[in-house]
């Protein structure tokens, strides 16, 4: 898998690992924000390098049967700063990707984003909505999921394009500028600092536990499922940030102080997805419930300091 470092890859690298029906995992991976660390005890080899690396690419996809495609330039904000670095690495990096697993036949799975719906006002999100992004990373997640439809069209390359919506869980990491909401209100709460909301705090995400993304992969990858089309991965669920802070509220048994500040240009105001074509495809999925998995990724941020 590429990104097999990051957040989702290494929760998904230690599923795999698991399973008896597979006989190697390989994590391609950079480095920029993933870490080597997130690995250990993990029997996956970690091959270090970048999805630009066309030789490195092909090497890593000889023989191998399905690749899960994670690696990106993360972040809303960081593709204002730097929007040509996030075409880069999420179009054209998706694109190498998809030339290596063309040359080996592999089944692909991509991650797209939720971003793409973008000023759309329609909720819940369903995946046949008009596409409107609002910042160069939602493009760049719209072409990685047209990139691989146009691959099984073209070449017939079966492949999957899930839509992430705000994915959480333990290893997601925080203390940066680009840190995603969840680990950066547990980080702040847990050294006493007020949770920093972007506007109103009445912005509403569906929020999907990576555990459960986890299993959707894997069983994507199993079952070499496909689709024509890109999937949402939620289960339309809908929670404001001030909704998500009570819950953090009751898990740590205090209130934290909340610092209001002005919006941030790219955001998108409400996000919730339709989940009818995902759990068409993935019947038996079982959603790890909002309360459950804060719970969860409290108690490994806790043990950071353990």
């Amino acid at each position: 898998m590429t990104g097999g470092a990051g957040f989702i890859g290494a929760n998904l690298c230690r599923v795999l690992t698991t399973r008896s029906e597979v006989t190697e995992v390989v994590a391609l991976d950079d480095l920029s924000t993933g870490l080597a660390a997130n690995l250990d005890g993990v029997d996956a080899r970690l091959v270090t390098g970048s999805i630009l690396d066309v030789d490195l690419l092909a090497e890593v996809c000889a023989g191998i049967d399905s690749v899960v495609h994670l690696a990106a330039r993360p972040s809303v904000p960081r593709s204002l700063v730097d929007p040509v670095a996030s075409h880069e690495v999420n179009a054209t990096g998706t694109l190498r990707v998809l030339e290596a697993a063309r040359g080996t036949g592999a089944h692909v799975v991509v991650a797209s984003s939720s971003s793409v719906y973008g000023g759309t006002p329609t909720l819940p999100k369903s995946e046949d909505l008009p596409s409107r992004p609002l910042s160069p990373y939602a493009v760049s997640k719209l072409a990685t999921e047209a990139y691989a439809g146009a691959y099984a069209a073209s070449y017939g390359l079966p492949t999957l394009a899930f839509r992430f919506f705000n994915v959480y869980g333990p290893l997601q990491t925080a203390g940066h500028a680009y840190a995603a909401v969840v680990p950066a209100f547990l980080d702040a709460a847990l050294r006493g600092e007020p949770l920093v909301v972007h506007g109103d705090g009445r912005q509403s995400r569906d929020f999907t536990y990576v555990g459960t993304v986890t299993q959707v992969l894997t069983d994507a990858v199993l079952r070499r499922v496909t689709s024509p089309d890109p999937v949402n991965l939620a289960f339309s669920t809908r929670t404001t940030l001030l909704e998500l802070i009570d819950l953090l509220n009751a898990q740590l048994g205090a209130d934290v102080a909340v610092k209001h500040v002005k919006p941030r240009m790219g955001d998108v105001r409400d996000s919730q997805a339709t989940d009818a074509s995902l759990r068409r495809l993935f019947p038996d999925v079982e959603p790890v419930a909002l309360e459950t998995g804060l719970a969860q990724t409290l108690e490994w941020f806790r043990s950071l300091d353990a």
